[in-house]
C-alpha cells in the first residue's frame, strides 16, 4: 500500500509540474497582459519623444495593450535614466534613451546609476544625423558659408541651445566649435523640445539638433537647416549640404535612440518586448514617420546593441576629452 501511494504521489507531482510548466509557457506567450510603461527621459516634443510616441501607438494597436509614455526630463536625460535603473524589473518597465546616455558618464562624474551595470540593452529603434538649424531672423545667413563668416566675425555674439549639458546636442556644438575655430555660447535646456521652442521664438540663435525633432519645423519654414552631419545628404532634405562636402570631414555626429530594461528583467519578457517593439517600428505607419524625420531603423537588439553602446561610450569619452567640454 505504501509503495502504491508513493507511485501515485510521484505521478501527481509530475502532472502538477507539467500543468505549471504549461501555465508558465502560456503566461509567457501572452505578454503583455497589462499596460507597459516606458520612461522617456526628456520633455515632450524632443527627438526621443518623436520616436517613442509613434512606436507606442503602433505597439498599442498591434498588441491591444497600452504602451504608456512617462516623460521624466532633467540633467541631460540622467534623471529619467536613474528612475529607469531603479524601476521594478518585472517585464513591464522600459526606458527609451539615446546617444546622450553614452555621453553622460564622461560628463557627470557622480551618476547614481551605471548604464551597463543597471540597464540591459533591448532594441535600437532609430538613427538620425545631427543637423545645424538656425532661427533665420536671428542668424541672417543664406547658406553655411555665410553662417561661418558671420559667427567667426562675431565671437561670443551668437548662442546655441541644447537638450542639456552632456547631451549629443551639447557635444555636437562643442565639436563644431573645435573644428571650425569658432566661439558660440552654449545654453542648456531640460530637453530638445523646450530648446526648439525657444529657437523658433528667437530666444536662442541656433541648435545642433537630431534631425528627427527638427524635421517638421524645417519643413514648415520655422527654422532653417544649414548642414547635416555625415558623408552624404539626407533623402528627406536633399537640398541641405552634408558636413563632408562643406570641408568638415571629421564632423560625424549621429543621434540614435534605443530601448533598455532594468537589470533583472526576465529574459522571456525582454524577448517578447524585442519582437513587439520591432513589429511596431516596422509597420508602414511607423516607417512613414521615420522617413519624414530622415531616420533609419537600425534594428540592433541584445548583444549587438550592447556592443554598439560600448563603442559609443568609448567614442564619446574621447570627444569629451578632446573638446574640453564642461558642465554648465
Amino acid at each position: 500500500m505504501q509503495k502504491s501511494f508513493n507511485r501515485r504521489e510521484v505521478l501527481g507531482t509530475a502532472l502538477a509540474g507539467s500543468l505549471l510548466y504549461a501555465t508558465g509557457s502560456h503566461a509567457q506567450s501572452t505578454w503583455p497582459s497589462r499596460p507597459v510603461n516606458m520612461i522617456v527621459p526628456f520633455p515632450a516634443g524632443g527627438g526621443t519623444d518623436a520616436f517613442a510616441r509613434p512606436m507606442a501607438a503602433q505597439f498599442t494597436r498591434l498588441t491591444g495593450r497600452t504602451l504608456v509614455i512617462d516623460n521624466k526630463g532633467g540633467a541631460g536625460g540622467t534623471v529619467g535614466a536613474s528612475a529607469a535603473a531603479k524601476a521594478t524589473p518585472d517585464g513591464y518597465n522600459y526606458f527609451m534613451g539615446a546617444v546622450h546616455h553614452t555621453i553622460a558618464p564622461s560628463m557627470y562624474p557622480r551618476l547614481d546609476y551605471d548604464l551597463q551595470r543597471d540597464l540591459v540593452p533591448v532594441l535600437q529603434v532609430a538613427s538620425v544625423p545631427q543637423v545645424l538649424v538656425v532661427n533665420p531672423q536671428k542668424v541672417p545667413a543664406a547658406n553655411f558659408q555665410e553662417f561661418l563668416r558671420l559667427v567667426r566675425s562675431n565671437p561670443g555674439k551668437y548662442n546655441y541651445g541644447s537638450a542639456g549639458s552632456g547631451t549629443s546636442h551639447h557635444l555636437a556644438g562643442e565639436l563644431f566649435k573645435l573644428q571650425t575655430r569658432t566661439f558660440i555660447t552654449h545654453i542648456p535646456y531640460r530637453g530638445a523640445g523646450p530648446a526648439l521652442q525657444d529657437l523658433i521664438a528667437g530666444n536662442v540663435d541656433m541648435m545642433f539638433d537630431g534631425l528627427g525633432s527638427s524635421a517638421g519645423h524645417i519643413a514648415g519654414g520655422r527654422i532653417k537647416a544649414l548642414m547635416v552631419s555625415g558623408t552624404q545628404r539626407n533623402p528627406a532634405f536633399p537640398d541641405v549640404p552634408c558636413s563632408s562636402e562643406l570641408g568638415l570631414n571629421d564632423y560625424q555626429v549621429t543621434t540614435w535612440y534605443g530601448v533598455w530594461a532594468p537589470r533583472g528583467t526576465p529574459a522571456d519578457a525582454m524577448g517578447r518586448a524585442v519582437e513587439e517593439f520591432r513589429r511596431a517600428c516596422e509597420t508602414p505607419e511607423a516607417r512613414e514617420v521615420w522617413t519624414k524625420q530622415g531616420a533609419s531603423f537600425p534594428n540592433l537588439s541584445g548583444e549587438q546593441f550592447g556592443a554598439f553602446i560600448k563603442s559609443e561610450l568609448d567614442k564619446w569619452a574621447n570627444v569629451v576629452k578632446a573638446s574640453g567640454a564642461k558642465l554648465d
